[in-house]
């Protein structure tokens, strides 16, 4: 018999790789290793805190990060530092020194371009002002920080942070399940008579579609940076791309959906004694949006799949259920027009509706989604060039001096490229 394991257990587990967790993690281990580091090399009299200090801020949940801003984290705590020996050894501690000890790392924050974090200027000066009581500790307070700047950044250059894509891929999917929810749904209470209260909240779940789209946009983020400066990476660009251009497509989709609500419950309103629609047109329209629901389905598995076969499973998914969303279209079209021109009442809505189904649809399509990718990596070639022109000079001369490159390349849409991350 299987042992079964305890829920806190399983939780945790499923939690090992939680950026906080691992952040948690890695922060406290490299802490660590900088206070070790730096009473092997400075001595424990007094105890180097300085150095795990620093480490905690130089350690980020992706290299990306550590390397663009752990730099300026480092100037942040060094300016601190320096602005807080001085006071140390001139005024002291006192109410009016801590106020002039503020003002002073502040601007001096901003002198030395702390960018976002002058704010640590200030707080690293006063954290070492209660301890820097003499100026012969001024050497061994810098030194703390710089032994500790070194640990954080060489602890991210060998144990190279994870890659966050299949968070940021399971995010993605879980958003496109619940825009997919809420089309079967609300395809479901077609039937019938639709209480106003049963629209309204369909419509709210559909605006409740943008907080989530902002969360999955932070993990599509952290997945982004994860991918920059990363060895064990290879085609990032083109993951970040993928990634990126389809939740922006599923964005656009949560837009559209959130109006289809709101006609659906202005039509509610509107008839507040009868059904919606007849129930030959209810029927279609339940197909419909099953149809739409399938295809927000396939279209978050094609953009987030890491192996080419699944991928091209799912654009072959993901065509079978645009094909029948564009003919169930066509029939809901037919007999709302019958139904029109019997009695025209709300018709605006009707036509409102379908031109809505026509933008969701024409979103998800496969030929606009090869365009806009081609179109991104077009983009993103020629801000490289004008960012960077010599590196492009120097590229191109390589190209013209080595006779065989660029035959390897391949002439496959770009959505059936494989990504080859490898496992975090």
């Amino acid at each position: 018999m299987r042992d079964v394991v305890p829920e806190p257990v399983a939780k945790l587990v499923r939690r090992r790789r939680e950026p906080v967790v691992v952040q948690t993690l890695r922060s406290a281990t490299a802490a660590t290793l900088s206070y070790a580091a730096a009473v092997y090399l400075l001595g424990s009299s007094p105890p180097p805190l300085l150095a795990p200090l620093t480490a905690l801020l130089v350690v980020q949940v992706t290299l990306y990060a550590t390397l663009t801003s752990g730099i300026r984290r480092v100037n942040a705590v060094v300016a601190g530092v320096l602005v807080a020996v001085g006071f140390a050894a001139w005024v002291g501690l006192a109410w009016w020194s801590l106020g002039l000890l503020i003002i002073s790392a502040l601007v001096t924050g901003h002198l030395v371009r702390a960018g976002e974090f002058v704010p640590e200027v200030a707080i690293s000066a006063m954290l070492v002002l209660g301890v820097a009581h003499s100026t012969d500790l001024a050497l061994a307070r810098v030194l703390e920080t710089l032994v500790g700047a070194g640990v954080g950044l060489l602890f991210n250059l060998v144990f190279v942070p994870p890659v966050w894509v299949e968070d940021a891929g399971d995010s993605i999917k879980d958003l496109a399940r619940r825009m997919a929810k809420l089309l079967q749904d609300t395809g479901d209470e077609l039937g019938g008579h639709t209480p106003v209260e049963v629209a309204d909240a369909r419509l709210k779940e559909a605006r409740r579609l943008d907080q989530d789209i902002s969360e999955v946009d932070q993990d599509l983020t952290r997945a982004e940076e994860s991918l920059r400066f990363n060895p064990r990476v290879r085609e990032g660009l083109l993951s970040r791309i993928v990634l990126r251009t389809g939740l922006d497509t599923l964005e656009i989709c949560a837009v559209i959906l959130r109006v289809t609500t709101r006609s659906l419950a202005d039509l509610a309103r509107a008839r507040t004694e009868e059904a919606l629609f007849p129930k030959d047109v209810s029927d279609a329209l339940r197909e419909l949006f099953t149809n739409m629901a399938g295809a927000v389905d396939s279209f978050a598995v094609l953009i987030t799949d890491q192996v080419s076969e699944n991928a091209e499973d799912a654009e072959t998914f993901l065509l079978t259920e645009l094909s029948a969303a564009r003919m169930s279209r066509e029939h809901v079209a037919r007999l709302l027009l019958e139904k029109v021109q019997e009695h025209p009442r709300q018709w605006q809505l009707h036509g409102a509706l379908l031109a809505e189904v026509d933008r969701f649809l024409d979103e998800l399509d496969v030929d606009k989604r090869s365009m806009r990718l081609a179109e991104e990596l077009d983009r993103y070639s020629r801000e490289q060039r004008h960012r960077h022109p010599r590196i492009d000079r120097l590229k191109r001369r390589l190209r013209r001096r080595l006779p065989g490159a660029g035959s390897h390349r391949s002439g496959r849409r770009p959505g059936k490229t494989r990504q080859e991350e490898s496992p975090a």
